[in-house]
């Protein structure tokens, strides 16, 4: 994730470019739409019908699983087609799934809602990890790299506008509608987005022109395909177009990274996301169960998270000029350590409003500098190998973190694996300050 300060192209845009361009801007637009609305409360809702800590966790791992399991197939399937239909047949195939999310109340009892959701989570991740490679190549190809900034930019804004406008109505229409005709609703409001998005990515069109080649790219706030069910979850996808570029995965066995400097790093990355992703299945079980929030209370911490995250983001490029991304990664570090602990002694709405805008400035300093900050410490010519890895291991840890905090709250508590996941990510944050 890029800063949101960019500067703006003011010259016109090409006539030849506008049209790709204006897509590009209704698909993010439209995807903000499915976001806040079906993404952002699904865990809320098998929450509220009965989903325990470990099928919360299986929520959250999953999708990283099929994610290893599916990017170098999905690489082949995409080289052999073009890019734009790839892209548009697989979003159709990802986004589909959500059509089913409106229904499932209806036909299906509590316990059988769940285990569905989980599953359905699970195939729609398999083109979901096809939808986030070819859409990088897509973006590459059909903007110019005189204008990906600009449309980077106008992207971001246009992501975080719409979230926040649709989290805060999902969760006035989830108070206001009958349990679970609100989520029904809801549901079908992320379905209509994710329809209207796909429809825009049709009508995007890759340019012929070999200068447009896809380097150097400014960061999406989102990338389409990539799950994110709460908390500070926010998805990282660094590296993964960059194991596309392996041919099989034995040229991942490079024992010699891990000798270096950079498998350190890497060991210090681990560990920060291997303690992020203890707490990330266990806030909506202490939001519904401990906290008692309602809907619209969710909606309104959901809100605000991704608004700091907005705010933050504006600063990221003052504050790295001044300071050098591993300061800063530092100091995210720090503060998403302040999160799970904020949230186990939260008692009413106030400091869980406060707490979310704490996650969402932390996050906007993680998430807006990690990328550039490994870009530093890798060698230009090997860089698809080491980023690889970093995507390796950041999916180890979101399936270790998912099943181990949910397992240590069965047997401790939700407060004290929370306050024990603040403590993983204090040291975890050192660690990275002590091998930058």
């Amino acid at each position: 994730m890029t800063g949101l300060s960019w500067r703006p192209n003011t010259r016109p845009i090409p006539r030849e470019y506008r049209a790709n361009f204006l897509h590009l801007y209704l698909d993010i637009a439209w995807y903000a739409v499915l976001s806040g609305s079906a993404i952002a409360f699904v865990s809320v809702f098998v929450t509220r019908q009965g989903a325990n800590e470990f099928q919360l966790g299986l929520l959250n791992a999953g999708p990283a699983v099929v994610n290893l399991m599916a990017t170098l197939p999905a690489s082949q399937w995409l080289q052999a087609r073009p890019i734009n239909r790839g892209v548009f047949w697989t979003a159709v195939f990802n986004r589909i799934v959500y059509f089913s999310w409106v229904f499932l109340p209806s036909f299906l009892l509590p316990s059988t809602q769940v285990w569905s959701i989980i599953l359905l989570t699970l195939l729609m991740s398999i083109p979901g990890a096809a939808l986030a490679i070819g859409f990088n190549a897509l973006f590459a190809s059909a903007v110019p790299i005189e204008w990906r900034s600009h449309v980077a930019g106008v992207r971001n804004a246009l992501l975080a506008i719409v979230y926040i406008i649709i989290s805060l109505l999902s969760g006035w229409l989830l108070d206001y509608l009958p349990f679970p005709l609100g989520y029904q609703v809801v549901f079908g409001i992320g379905f209509l987005g994710a329809v209207m998005s796909t429809v825009h990515l049709w009508y995007v069109r890759p340019s012929t022109d070999p200068n447009n080649a896809p380097q150097q790219r400014p960061r999406n706030l989102a990338s389409p395909g990539i799950f994110r069910t709460g908390g500070d979850s926010t998805r990282q996808t660094i590296g993964l177009r960059f194991l596309t570029k392996l041919q099989n995965w034995q040229q991942l066995l490079r024992p010699d990274i891990w000798r270096q400097k950079y498998g350190q790093i890497l060991l210090a990355l681990f560990t920060f996301h291997l303690t992020q992703y203890l707490a990330i299945p266990l806030f909506p079980l202490f939001w519904v169960n401990h906290l008692h929030l309602t809907d619209q209370q969710i909606g309104y911490g959901t809100a605000l998270f991704y608004l700091t995250v907005l705010i933050g983001s504006t600063q990221l490029v003052r504050l790295t000029n001044r300071y050098g991304n591993h300061r800063i990664l530092f100091a995210g570090a720090l503060f998403m350590s302040a999160y799970p602990a904020l949230t186990a002694v939260t008692h009413a709405l106030p400091l869980y409003l406060i707490t979310s805008m704490v996650g969402g400035f932390a996050w906007s300093l993680v998430g807006g500098v990690i990328a550039n900050y490994l870009l530093e410490k890798i060698p230009g010519e090997e860089r698809p190998l080491y980023l690889a890895w970093y995507n390796l291991i950041l999916n180890a840890a979101i399936l270790l973190g998912s099943f181990i905090g949910p397992a240590l709250a069965a047997q401790f508590g939700l407060v004290i694996t929370l306050f024990l996941a603040a403590i993983g990510r204090l040291f975890a944050a050192l660690h990275i300050w002590r091998r930058g």
